[in-house]
C-alpha cells in the first residue's frame, strides 16, 4: 500500500501534466465519475456533510487492521472529484497517520485557489469530517460513530 505522500505525489504528477484548469476540472470528473455510489441506506443525514453546498455523504469503517476506509457520494461532478482525490491520499490508513498527515496536495495542484469559495469550504468540511473520523476511531476504537 502507499504512504500517503505516495499517493499525494502520484496526484501532483497527473495534474502538473494538464496545463490548464479546464482540463484539470475534467480530471475531476472523471475520477468522481469512476466512484462507486453509496447504497441507499447510507445516504443518510448522519452521514451527510454539514458545510458543503451541495450533498455529500461520506462513511468511514475501520477494518480488522486497525486501517480506516472511506467512501462517499456526491450530487455535484466536482465535489466527487474532489472527495476521491481525499479517499485516494487517506483512505487504508491508521487513525494517526491520517491525523498527522500534512494534505500538501491541495495547494501544489492549485485546488484551493482554483475552487469556488463555497466548494473550498466544502473541501475543508470533507477534511474536518475525515480527520473527527480518524479521532473518534483513535478514541472510541472500532465502535466510533459519527
Amino acid at each position: 500500500m502507499q504512504t500517503i505522500n505516495e499517493a499525494q505525489d502520484e496526484i501532483i504528477e497527473e495534474f502538473e501534466e494538464l496545463d490548464d484548469w479546464m482540463d484539470r476540472y475534467q480530471l475531476l470528473i472523471d475520477l468522481g465519475n469512476g466512484q462507486k455510489p453509496l447504497p441507499p441506506e447510507e445516504k443518510t443525514e448522519q452521514n451527510l456533510i454539514d458545510g458543503c453546498q451541495s450533498r455529500l455523504w461520506l462513511v468511514c469503517e475501520q477494518k480488522d487492521d486497525g486501517r480506516l476506509y472511506f467512501r462517499a457520494e456526491s450530487d455535484a461532478l466536482i465535489v466527487k472529484g474532489i472527495v476521491s482525490l481525499l479517499i485516494r491520499v487517506l483512505s487504508g490508513h491508521t487513525p494517526d497517520e491520517i491525523l498527522g498527515a500534512d494534505l500538501y496536495f491541495i495547494d501544489r495542484i492549485g485546488l484551493r485557489d482554483n475552487l469556488s469559495p463555497t466548494r473550498a469550504n466544502g473541501l475543508l468540511s470533507m477534511l474536518k469530517q475525515m480527520r473527527m473520523y480518524a479521532l473518534a476511531f483513535k478514541v472510541g476504537g472500532n465502535k466510533a460513530k459519527k
